[in-house]
């Protein structure tokens, strides 16, 4: 009867996983957050700083060194715009880049836990998801703090980002199960995903607005899966508007089955784990 719960494909069993062992994922997860910065005299809260200080090289290449404006708005926005517009969209992409560059390796860098029967797998993508849901959290943060201060105010309609934020983790988190997987098996697959998430950083309205890009090519940045999302979190945060709702449940829906194949797959092949490592 473990065996096959163990071993059962549904997102009905993912959850209950989830929830059973939410004092494993917790642990491990202040674990992997602590040991980034384990031994520097800053500790976690380079966490803080490393956002800072890169909004503030933004803000000074963008704004003036290359007097960059976005879009049309040049007029009546501030210095710094530029730069957390760019952030938002940095945001998004660090999500899916994060979690996507760590999944390759995730089973292999916990061969102890592999033939460990009573360790339940399935948790170690959950566990990098809360990691970067941590960092997300921060450089959020960082960026309603720097609009605070160069704007004076901030959108209430923020506090809608969580929202749109969430299809984007479910989309990354069905994407490790299937990578994480592929990774036991196809030991070059990891720098196939550090080359594909560059090409999809430049592939996504992250440092041009999307009407910049010529209209013959916008069907392909519109079939990026982050272009939706950092369009809906640039509406929540910096313009002040509610996002595409009827879009997000689409998205949320697609995340899903997705998530569901992942999960599925990633069931089906972990019984050879153990044979390959």
């Amino acid at each position: 009867m473990q065996q096959q719960t163990e071993h059962s494909t549904s997102l009905v069993s993912l959850c209950k996983s989830t929830f059973k062992n939410r004092q494993i994922i917790y642990e491990m997860t202040k674990r992997d957050i602590v040991s980034r910065y384990k031994g520097s005299v800053m500790g976690l809260l380079w966490s803080f700083i490393n956002p800072i200080f890169m909004l503030g090289v933004y803000t000074l290449v963008f704004s003036e060194v290359f007097n960059a404006r976005w879009g049309n708005a040049a007029g009546n926005e501030s210095k710094a715009q530029f730069a957390i517009i760019l952030f938002a969209g940095l945001i998004v992409h660090g999500i899916f880049s994060e979690i996507l560059t760590k999944a390759p390796m995730l089973i292999l860098n916990n061969v102890n836990y592999v033939k460990k029967v009573v360790f339940p797998l399935e948790t170690l993508s959950v566990i990098t998801l809360c990691s970067v849901a941590f960092q997300t959290c921060i450089n959020v943060a960082v960026l309603i703090l720097a609009f605070l201060i160069y704007n004076g105010f901030v959108h209430w309609t923020a506090i809608i980002l969580p929202v749109v934020l969430l299809p984007m983790f479910l989309l990354s988190l069905a994407l490790s199960y299937f990578i994480s997987s592929l990774g036991v098996f196809i030991r070059d697959l990891g720098q196939f995903i550090t080359l594909l998430v560059t090409v999809v950083m430049f592939l996504s309205p992250i440092f041009y607005p999307l009407s910049a890009v010529p209209e013959k090519f916008q069907s392909i940045i519109l079939l990026n899966p982050l272009t939706f999302i950092i369009e809906q979190a640039r509406n929540v945060l910096i313009w002040g508007k509610l996002p595409d709702f009827t879009g997000l449940m689409l998205y949320s829906l697609g995340s899903l089955i997705l998530l569901w194949l992942g999960y599925f797959w990633f069931q089906k092949t972990r019984k050879g784990f153990a044979d390959v490592i």
